[in-house]
């Protein structure tokens, strides 16, 4: 019994180990700004990452990323400015919600197009469906 608690201690204790935090920079002292921090960096993309934020990511970079977005956050730099700057350098990729441009208008209006699309092409099928003459039943015994 003695042998099987320790056993199972030890593999606690690896495996908590192994375990670590994502963001092991401090905190900012004043919450507002921590509020800020925690809003910018779900709003950012990991770009070595597929469709995940930097506050998620454990990748070197996305590191990298949170800790710009710190700096800029520390220097004064208002929200739009901090994602201006990480568009900016790594293209608006990096935006988990782009905004809408005259470039990627494609993106915004294709679903909406597509159902359109399906709509009229299942609206006529039904309807030509429903021009054909229907089969006349023959009863039993006539």
């Amino acid at each position: 019994m003695r042998l099987a608690t320790v056993c199972t201690l030890l593999l606690m204790l690896v495996v908590v180990s192994s375990a670590h935090a994502i963001d092991t920079a401090p905190a900012f002292e004043d919450p507002v700004l921590q509020g800020r921090y925690d809003r910018l960096v779900r709003e950012l993309r990991c770009v070595a990452c597929r469709n995940q934020s930097i506050a998620d990511s454990n990748v070197k970079l996305a590191a990298d990323l949170r800790g710009k977005v710190r700096d800029l956050i520390a220097k004064g730099h208002s929200d739009a400015e901090v994602l201006t700057f990480m568009s900016d350098r790594y293209g608006e990729y990096v935006l988990l919600k782009p905004p809408f441009t005259p470039h990627n208008w494609v993106l915004w209006v294709a679903p909406l197009l597509l159902l359109g699309i399906g709509a009229v092409v299942a609206g006529r099928f039904i309807l030509a469906k429903a021009r054909l003459p229907q089969e006349s039943t023959i009863e039993d015994g006539q």
